[in-house]
């Protein structure tokens, strides 16, 4: 399985000849400026919430892969009206794709659309992929329902937001992989914006210190999960 970063929350998964595109924001981006969205195919795009750094770039990507996008209803329902034909709208719980089921989970954060409409709720995701469990927070804050996902799932990876002020800080994402039993962390949500600037070697020490990992690979690497 390949991840690459793309900057904020925007991260891609090739797993079973499938590529998996999550919450499209690289346009706006500074840091993500050598990266051409018109090369980002994808076949599926997951969104979290409806905040403008997770969708910024959802209307683009969708329709020059024609991937299918997945989103919380309200969320769904603002990217339909975009003009993109392919939405599934979706809420908590269990989803049957073409690519297995998806789980979408709890997260504590706040969520509308680009033009101020209600985006319902956040959420994260766990997919099994290539026998591979991975849970992606979304944007969230720290919060005792991630143990429930040590019950449902042995996670393999935990992509956590890392930089504090609008989520979870590093040592907050240290909590949470006690909370989820997973050792292996891979952070965003870091640098985009001063309040959300962190030092990343000393969070990687931070990290080694208690015997986890956590990956920060740099924007448009790709790393073998």
């Amino acid at each position: 399985m390949k991840y690459t970063y793309y900057g904020q929350s925007c991260f891609q998964l090739e797993a079973d000849g499938k590529k998996f595109l999550f919450d499209p924001f690289i346009s706006g981006n500074s840091l993500a400026k050598h990266i051409d969205i018109k090369s980002i195919e994808a076949d599926y795009i997951l969104v979290s919430h409806g905040h403008g750094d997770h969708v910024a770039d959802i209307v683009q990507i969708a329709n020059q892969s024609n991937a299918q996008v997945i989103a919380m209803v309200e969320v769904a329902h603002w990217i339909t009206k975009q003009g993109v034909k392919n939405v599934t709208d979706i809420n908590f719980g269990k989803s049957k794709f073409d690519f297995g089921t998806l789980r979408t989970v709890w997260a504590v954060h706040s969520s509308s659309n680009p033009d101020g409409s209600y985006g319902g709720n956040p959420a994260g995701f766990v997919l099994e992929l290539e026998g591979k469990s991975i849970y992606f927070a979304g944007d969230t804050a720290l919060t005792t329902e991630m143990k429930l996902l040590a019950d449902l799932h042995s996670l393999d990876y935990a992509i956590l937001p890392i930089g504090g002020h609008y989520t979870m800080d590093v040592d907050d994402a240290l909590v949470a992989t006690k909370y989820l039993e997973c050792e292996k962390v891979i952070g965003v949500h870091y640098n985009t914006f001063p309040p959300i600037q962190i030092d990343p070697e000393a969070a990687v020490a931070k990290f080694k210190r208690e015997n986890k990992v956590l990956l920060l690979p740099a924007i448009g690497e790709t790393i073998e999960l």
